[in-house]
């Protein structure tokens, strides 16, 4: 496998960044992960445009402009021969002296890797049983808008999942509302609407998530933006959870209950592949 970093093109074996990284040793830093279809990374335009203001926020020069970031992803997809996997970006602050500060700290480390999709069988749709969390999220929190590299509270939220023999667990905020999965949004039907939480509470406006509105406004579905408690989710006619990586992805099952299939969620999961495969 070939990866990018710092703008060389290395054997993954050779690529190596400082111990004293901040992004290693601190969570310093945001990435974005997108999928690729046919060799194009899908919304990459979008991804980088949400990275650039998370780097702003957190007063990180990213050294290269999205067009370069761009060009990058193009050569590492063609050196690997990989035309259909997912392609993560990382920026991390660079190195610095220990401690919080960032004073003289960089040049950031710019990393490119490609991993392949996982397997799926069309036989057997990907669903997940979800569960909700013991953890929590702050309900007002201005980095949740962006992907940070501090992904700690999603991966313990993860493993308590799957020690419960779930698939993904649900993120409440700390007022107790429903916020997002552990690995993407969450969305659920409701009277024929396609619902989801508005961002501002806890949520990362995902990329995924503005495509699926998107798609509901071109099939013409009403949508709404509303805070739920994770008991209300219980009357919920559909669930499904949105990623980059892996589209959407139907729920089955919530706290041990079964949750009905919607025919809405395969009419957008339908929209969804057609564009990615199309766009």
């Amino acid at each position: 496998m070939i990866v990018f970093l710092n703008g060389k093109f290395l054997p993954e074996a050779e690529a190596v960044i400082p111990i004293n990284d901040r992004g290693f040793l601190l969570g310093d830093g945001l990435f974005e992960t997108m999928r690729v279809v046919n060799a194009r990374p899908f919304r990459m335009a979008q991804h980088l445009e949400r990275m650039t203001r998370g780097l702003d926020f957190v007063k990180i020069k990213l050294p290269y402009t999205p067009k370069e970031l761009q060009k990058f992803a193009a050569e590492l997809i063609e050196r690997n021969q990989m035309p259909d996997c997912i392609l993560r970006v990382a920026v991390s602050r660079g190195v610095g002296v220990r401690g919080y500060s960032t004073k003289n700290a960089g040049p950031p480390t710019v990393a490119m890797v490609l991993s392949p999709v996982p397997d799926t069988n069309a036989d057997e749709p990907l669903q997940w049983s979800l569960i909700t969390s013991s953890f929590r999220v702050p309900a007002s929190d201005a980095l949740s808008s962006f992907k940070t590299s501090s992904k700690i509270l999603n991966v313990l939220a993860r493993a308590e999942a799957e020690e419960r023999g779930a698939d993904e667990a649900l993120l409440l905020n700390t007022n107790g509302e429903a916020a997002e999965a552990a690995g993407g949004n969450m969305f659920w039907v409701y009277r024929d609407r396609i619902c989801t939480v508005p961002t501002g509470r806890g949520v990362l406006p995902g990329i995924t998530r503005a495509v699926v509105l998107e798609i509901c406004q071109s099939l013409g579905f009403e949508t709404n933006k509303r805070v739920i408690k994770p008991e209300m989710l219980r009357n919920a006619e559909g669930i499904f959870i949105t990623t980059s990586a892996l589209g959407i992805v139907p729920v089955v099952s919530f706290d041990g209950e079964p949750v009905a299939p919607s025919p809405l969620v395969d009419q957008i999961a339908t929209a969804y592949n057609d564009m990615l495969l199309n766009e």
